[in-house]
């Protein structure tokens, strides 16, 4: 049995979870899926947002078990990688979906994330395919519920650099969906940045084509992947 910490990326609430958890806990698998301040049921916390409190919300996910696997989504990985600090020997596995373990002074800025007019948050996508057929596959047919659901997401945890004081990385699964092994193990092998502390071998790359949010396209698939 495995104690999963879920973190979702920019938007998204627990909620985004659902269909992943679902057969984990019927596989006997504890699962915690994490809602970040100011998204989903706690928008009303957006002013008070930071990376330290998302950092903090993964944290408290935790508890008091004395063995976690923390998975990251997207944006979810800069929470993580500074939870892990935190956490320190309580972190058996990090396992990155479509993401990965960004270094010290990093931003999801850094990926070209814009505020809204207001400079305050950041929009939700349109989650369409039509719109981007790379980034939203497999998204045919959900892309209005998930608007539905999808919150502005709090800025200032977008722009602020994630500080880390430890290199080490705990064992890690990185799980690509819209990139290939190739790609991350050419990166890993010419010492990328993103990678930083994957230059050994105690990591495993796992395939799931699909597009940006495989816990909406693939989200059995994903659950076996996690099971394994």
């Amino acid at each position: 049995m495995t104690n999963f910490v879920m973190v979702p990326g920019m938007w998204l609430g627990a909620w985004a979870w659902d269909a992943v958890a679902e057969p984990l806990r019927a596989a006997g698998h504890d699962v915690t899926a994490v809602t970040l301040g100011g998204l989903a049921e706690r928008a009303s916390e957006a002013g008070a947002a930071t990376l330290e409190s998302h950092i903090g919300d993964v944290v408290a996910a935790a508890g008091e078990h004395p063995a976690v696997t923390l998975v990251a989504h997207s944006y979810g990985c800069f929470p993580v990688r500074g939870a892990v600090e935190r956490l320190a020997g309580r972190v058996t596995r990090v396992v990155y979906v479509d993401s990965g373990p960004v270094p010290d002074g990093t931003a999801q800025a850094d990926f070209g994330t814009e505020p809204d007019p207001t400079g305050t948050a950041v929009a939700p996508p349109s989650f369409d395919p039509a719109d981007d057929p790379v980034l939203f596959a497999g998204l045919e047919g959900r892309s209005a519920w998930i608007r539905e659901r999808a919150t502005p997401h709090p800025y200032a945890t977008v722009a602020a650099k994630l500080r880390l004081r430890d290199p080490d990385q705990p064992p890690t699964d990185l799980v690509c969906s819209t990139f290939t092994r190739d790609n991350v193990e050419g990166m890993i092998a010419a010492g990328h940045p993103f990678f930083a502390g994957l230059d050994r071998r105690d990591y495993r790359v796992h395939e799931l084509p699909t597009g940006h949010w495989p816990m909406f396209s693939r989200p059995a698939d994903l659950a076996a992947l996690l099971d394994r």
